[in-house]
């Protein structure tokens, strides 16, 4: 008696198994369309924030970036024996240092700044006519000199009114700017009525109120008065030296930062000190570590819902077609054609959900970023790989449910 001739060993084709794979998620659209959108909204979420974590990153460091090269600060050589300290009470800033600055090639405005020399300055939008104020002496609203450069070089966005100018910088005019804080602390609204604040029983007319700034954010908690009228009745600074505030163009504030010192003071250039911001770089790679950590571990667990959404599902279509893998079986499959047909079907799709995920992700970033008159910074190393990401997150999640169909015996399946 002859051997029986040995049997080939059959491998399954590439083209027959992505054939099967597509019949079978065509067969199915509703529950195939259910099953990617777990790994869409993974990966779409994924591409997502990470564009929207590179966009507003690069609109913080443009920011950070126009505050550096726009604002040059001068403030008094802190050296012992040259500056204010060694001179007591003393101002190196010349009476025409707006106009001095305002020389300058590059400057747009600047001015000279300071904290009014009062101990618990009494403030309040009432007169104190019975000579008992009613005022607390630990009031939080304090009070600054501003010349009218200094006002236009901290960038004031106005709520009501308007700021005061050379006129009454001239003749020492009682007039103030409120910041917005002040403002509702004194139970000040409005300007047309030519509001009166009263320091120490001085009064002052309210031309305006500041809403914001883009310097001296300090100021918005007080009230601002002609640095030619502090000079007057409460002389120069003591505790607080005076400091110039300089807006310069974009890119000027280094070279503004060597010039001033000389233009206000040619005589002892020494005595005054001009440097810009310090340098955020530093504050800026924070925020987007911290953005890009977050973000990350919000996509991550967008990914593992959406892997966690194709095995359920791939583990139900398994245990339905139980019946077509017995068929399958008794008709010569083996169980790792049983094994390729549904891993080949979940990578499906995973792919087909990735890449329709990228590009809902790329819609969004670019959708936010027009919104928000931003410029759109998609990295390629994070959109190109999304689509493999999700083929790949497919071919994961359907592991177990593959190896579980591809165990099923065919008697077992055919008695189902």
């Amino acid at each position: 008696m002859s051997d029986p001739a040995p049997i080939d060993r059959t491998r399954p084709r590439v083209r027959d198994t992505l054939s099967e794979a597509l019949t079978g998620l065509v067969q199915r659209p509703a529950r195939s369309a259910l099953t990617m959108l777990g790994t869409l909204l993974g990966v779409g979420a994924f591409v997502a924030v990470l564009g929207l974590t590179s966009t507003a990153t690069g609109q913080i460091g443009h920011s950070f970036n126009v505050l550096e090269d726009t604002t040059v600060t001068i403030h008094d050589n802190p050296t012992p024996g040259q500056g204010a300290t060694a001179r007591g009470a003393a101002m190196d800033f010349p009476q025409d240092s707006d106009d001095r600055l305002q020389a300058l090639n590059g400057v747009l405005t600047a001015g000279v700044w300071w904290v009014v020399p009062l101990r618990n300055p009494l403030v309040s939008a009432r007169p104190d006519l019975s000579g008992a104020s009613t005022a607390r002496p630990d009031s939080d609203v304090s009070v600054y000199a501003l010349s009218p450069g200094a006002v236009q070089a901290m960038q004031p966005r106005l709520a009501a009114g308007t700021v005061y100018n050379a006129f009454h910088q001239s003749h020492r005019e009682h007039v103030c700017l409120l910041g917005a804080a002040a403002a509702r602390q004194l139970g000040i609204s409005r300007v047309d009525n030519q509001p009166a604040v009263f320091v120490n029983g001085v009064a002052y007319t309210v031309l305006g109120i500041v809403a914001d700034t883009e310097s001296l954010p300090q100021t918005l908690l007080g009230m601002m008065i002609p640095s030619s009228t502090a000079l007057s009745l409460y002389g120069p600074p003591v505790d607080s030296p005076a400091q110039a505030l300089v807006h310069t163009r974009l890119g000027a504030a280094q070279l503004i930062a060597r010039q001033a010192p000389l233009a206000l003071r040619p005589d002892q250039p020494g005595l005054l000190q001009a440097v810009p911001p310090p340098d955020p770089h530093s504050l800026r790679d924070q925020v987007s570590r911290d953005l890009s950590s977050l973000f990350l571990v919000l996509a991550a667990i967008c990914l593992v819902i959406g892997a966690v959404g194709i095995a359920n599902t791939t583990l139900v279509a398994v245990l339905e077609r139980t019946g077509e893998i017995g068929l399958r079986r008794s008709m010569g499959a083996r169980p790792r054609h049983i094994a390729t047909q549904f891993l080949a079907e979940s990578t499906a799709l995973g792919l087909l959900g990735g890449l329709v995920g990228t590009s809902c992700g790329v819609a969004t970033v670019v959708a936010t970023a027009l919104a928000k008159h931003w410029t759109a910074v998609i990295d390629p190393l994070t959109v190109l790989p999304a689509p493999l990401i999700g083929a790949g997150i497919g071919l994961l999640a359907g592991l177990y449910p593959a190896l579980r169909a591809a165990r099923i015996e065919p008697l077992e399946a055919l008695r189902h």
